[in-house]
Parts: structure tokens; sequence; C-alpha cells
């Protein structure tokens, strides 16, 4: 998916992992993060959340097991394109 994005635009995507989330400047971003087979290295996906949420009272904590489904998109800051899932849910894993 990161590699071609394109190939996935639009189509609704669903994965779990842990919570993370990091500042810039003007906003919070937040993500779902996902562990290689060894644990070593981690990939995530950020997500817009649909229904709006406060942070960090409504969020889980830092490392917490989640579950996002959300619309695969891409948008630009600067020259640098990202990932994101828009429209999305998040439930907390038990």
């Amino acid at each position: 998916m990161m590699e071609s994005p394109d190939d996935y635009l639009g189509k609704t995507v669903r994965m779990r992992g842990s919570f993370a989330y990091g500042q810039g400047d003007d906003r919070y971003y937040f993500a779902c993060l996902i562990a290689d087979a060894t644990a070593c290295c981690s990939r995530g996906i950020e997500f817009v959340l649909k229904d709006a949420r406060v942070f960090p009272d409504e969020y889980p904590a830092v490392g917490k097991e989640i579950t996002v489904t959300g619309v695969f998109d891409t948008y630009y800051e600067g020259d640098f394109r990202f990932c994101q899932l828009i429209d999305a849910s998040m439930t907390e894993s038990a």
C-alpha cells in the first residue's frame, strides 16, 4: 500500500495494530502501527476519524491495540505525499 498507493485509493481498509500519535505545528497525527514478523520494526498508516473525539481524553493510551477501518487516501504536505485512512472508525481491543 505504501509502495503503490494509487492502487488502493478509495478502497476500504481495516487494520489492527497499536495506537500512536505525533504532534505537528498545528494538529495531531493519529496512526495505527503494525509490527513486522520479528517485532523489530513497524509501519503505520495515519487515520482521520469520521466522528470527532477530544484528544487525549477520548483516545486510547499509546501502544494500546486498536482496530481502524477507513477509506484509503493520500495527501500532500509540501512536496511529500502521505497515506491515510479517512472517514475512519476506531475501536479498542479488549
